[in-house]
């Protein structure tokens, strides 16, 4: 539950940082309008995201269990994405090459979710959230058990991505990302701790 939050996020990248259980997946699923808050307000640029359209067009979620098409490639996972996002033909083939390439998985196109290691379904995972072009891009634990250099490679695409104007918002217990941060909301400053964390937060 969130009790008494209120933030403001301008671009860039911001990571949401505290326990497990505190929040931050609840928030994320707030934002992107999947969840309906029983109080207060969520806007996007004067817009309610719990808008269908908006959420489709205009937000790239990537979920902690990744959710890709399982029967379908990962170029076909990408296609649809942008389609769905509104995208004409072109735009739909120009910008899922672009991050098959960018992510370095050109060579596992045809390939299902399946077939890949977890580092490459993280990769085309996200990959399936920018190809949308959206305006605002959520994470929830994006790197959770990834080696170094698959970390390195989703570090690179979502500063690529910040640096072009786009908004990131990161759940995360990963320190390997608190230097790619612009903003750090940390919820144990304001939330209250699990009574089993109580005796080691400190």
């Amino acid at each position: 539950m969130l009790d008494s939050f209120s933030a403001e996020m301008d671009g860039g990248i911001t990571l949401l940082v505290g326990f497990s259980g505190c929040g931050k997946s609840t928030l994320l699923k707030l934002i992107a309008g999947f969840l309906r808050p029983t109080a207060g307000r969520i806007r996007l640029d004067g817009e309610n995201p719990l808008r269908k359209h908006l959420c489709r067009l205009s937000i790239g979620f990537v979920f902690q269990q990744l959710n890709l098409l399982p029967l379908a490639s990962i170029q076909q996972n990408l296609e649809m994405s942008a389609s769905l996002a509104g995208l004409s033909p072109g735009e739909v083939r120009d910008t899922t090459e672009k991050y098959l390439v960018e992510l370095g998985l050109e060579s596992f196109a045809d390939q299902r979710p399946i077939e890949l290691s977890g580092g490459q379904q993280q990769r085309a995972a996200i990959a399936r959230a920018l190809v949308k072009q959206p305006r605002i891009l959520l994470l929830d634990e994006p790197t959770s058990g990834l080696d170094d250099l698959n970390t390195r490679v989703i570090i690179r695409q979502l500063a690529r991505y910040a640096d072009s104007g786009g908004t990131v918002i990161i759940a995360t217990h990963d320190t390997r990302l608190l230097a790619l941060h612009h903003e750090r909301i940390d919820f144990n400053r304001f939330l209250p701790v699990e009574r089993h964390l109580e005796t080691v937060a400190d």
